[in-house]
């Protein structure tokens, strides 16, 4: 095996023990060769079963939102990092927020922080966007519309019980500009209503944004 070479299609892609034990078909003993590829810095280990190959193969990695999608799921980037990602919120997030219909879940690996919330499987589903974030990395993040209900779903203090309330909660304290919410789909956020967690919030919040348009 030439660990280089072998490892280098991968670069880019969170990398399943599967994997590796197929590229280390030839050992009697993968596992050992696998660790060995560990501790020569070759592959880091991002949490059991899953890994993730190093400078020492090229500088191409895999990007944060792609380690989140393969980390714990299946799940999808949403709340405050699609926001940013989207450039409906200003602050840059330091942590990656995600939506899961596991049991909510904060995992820290590779000096990064991942936050999965629990969300019900039937509005789960909904909203869910496939982006290519570079040539040979592609996620699954919450489409706008999507990630602002989501970030009212989760947080726990938010329960919109009128239209100036919600355009409060979206202009003044996440700070998203009147001309993004009235590029929002509407519609598509009416059609998510019967599956919606907080339906009154999501309502009011729709509500709110038509009186814009």
């Amino acid at each position: 095996m030439n660990i280089v070479s072998d490892l280098l299609p991968f670069c880019e892609q969170p990398i399943s023990t599967q994997v590796l034990l197929g590229l280390l078909s030839d050992y009697s003993r993968p596992y050992d060769k696998m660790q060995e590829m560990v501790q020569q810095g070759y592959i880091l280990q991002i949490r059991k079963g899953l890994y993730m190959t190093t400078a020492k193969v090229s500088a191409k990695m895999p990007e944060p939102f792609l380690i989140a999608n393969h980390l714990y799921g299946p799940s999808y980037i949403s709340q405050d990092s699609a926001l940013f990602h989207w450039g409906l919120i200003p602050e840059r997030v330091y942590e990656i927020t995600s939506v899961c219909f596991k049991a909510s879940k904060r995992i820290y690996t590779q000096n990064t922080s991942y936050n999965f919330t629990h969300l019900p499987k039937a509005y789960y589903a909904i909203g869910i966007q496939s982006l290519d974030i570079t040539s040979n990395q592609t996620i699954l993040i919450a489409s706008p519309e999507k990630c602002i209900c989501d970030k009212i779903i989760t947080t726990a203090a938010v329960n919109l019980r009128s239209k100036k309330q919600a355009m409060v909660y979206l202009v003044e304290e996440l700070r998203i500009e009147k001309d993004r919410l009235r590029e929002l789909d509407l519609r598509e956020m009416q059609n998510w209503l019967p599956a919606c967690p907080k339906q009154s919030s999501i309502k009011v919040l729709i509500e709110a944004i038509a009186i814009l348009s």
